[in-house]
């Protein structure tokens, strides 16, 4: 074979096995790059990306303080999306229509921190459960009676919390003066009451009750719907949630497991909030001590054998 033809031989067995491998993207003719060919790798690795966002796990931000203390405004986390099956909120964006339909379908265990869709918005609510379908849920002065028993609450020393964990847009001026704190080390911090509340599972977990005479301390006893679950956030006195009106900024009464699009399992970061444009600030933004914190609460099982 004369050498001319061996190299075109060699070339285009060369550009065979390219092909073949999905590495082909530049045109052996002209030299120019395959357009149709990388357009298609990358819808192929966006779809995947949504795939397991909708389908598997997805991050999540915190963008208010709700769940304090537990959760800090600019903490990031991660979402198990197949924890309660899936359903319409399973994929990003909310692509789907809302529905009542669920695929392996299962109901959040107490003390749960779920992620929630209210009806008539498509943001998303980070939450805890409190009352599972068919149990009667009250408050009584900030305590839950839980099928006609009280959830037991534990005084707590005072949690001391930093500004920019409990500020945020909807809360500008988070602590009271009288809660505010100096530290040795200049730092202001908010000096809060705290309680252990402890469910029926044993699942215990710390609150933040630290305004009193609330409109959402007093709620008259509720059945909670099959196929429902009653949620409060941590901070009980700013919190919209199941004890809110939808025209209040609230889940207006128990929320259909169908809007329940997953469960919180652990932090992977969180940020202070002065970020800017600066890459340096990224890293001084980060608040050391956060990252992979589990976000299931502790079980005692001795304590769920008193209930």
């Amino acid at each position: 074979m004369p050498p001319q033809d061996a190299e075109e031989t060699l070339k285009a067995l060369a550009r065979e096995n390219l092909a073949k491998t999905g590495m082909a993207t530049i045109n052996a003719a002209g030299g120019k790059l395959d357009w149709l060919a990388e357009i298609r790798g990358l819808a192929v690795m966006l779809l995947a990306v949504l795939a397991f966002h909708s389908f598997i796990a997805k991050p999540f931000y915190i963008p208010s303080g709700s769940m304090l203390p537990g959760l800090w405004v600019g903490d990031h986390l991660v979402v198990n999306k197949f924890a309660y099956g899936w359903n319409w909120s399973s994929p990003s964006f909310h692509v789907l229509p809302r529905g009542n339909w669920r695929i392996l379908g299962r109901t959040p265990d107490y003390g749960d921190v779920v992620i929630v869709v209210p009806r008539g918005r498509n943001e998303d609510y980070i939450k805890r459960v409190v009352a599972r379908p068919g149990d009667r849920i009250a408050l009584v002065n900030g305590q839950i009676v839980l099928n006609g028993k009280r959830v037991p609450q534990t005084l707590l020393p005072s949690v001391r919390l930093p500004i920019d964990a409990m500020q945020s847009s909807e809360d500008p001026i988070p602590c009271d003066d009288w809660h505010l704190v100096r530290e040795a080390s200049g730092r202001q911090v908010c000096e809060v009451p705290a309680l252990r509340e402890t469910m029926p599972n044993g699942a215990s977990y710390t609150l933040l009750n630290y305004r009193e005479n609330a409109q959402t301390e007093t709620m008259a006893e509720i059945t909670v719907p099959a196929g429902h679950v009653f949620v409060m956030g941590d901070n009980r006195n700013n919190s919209a949630d199941s004890r809110v009106a939808l025209a209040d900024g609230g889940l207006g009464g128990p929320v259909p497991l169908s809007d329940v699009g997953g469960r919180a399992e652990f932090l992977t970061y969180s940020l202070d909030g002065t970020l800017g444009w600066n890459p340096l600030s990224w890293i001084r933004g980060l608040r050391s001590g956060r990252a992979w914190r589990s976000l299931r609460p502790p079980i005692d099982p001795s304590a769920a054998q008193q209930h």
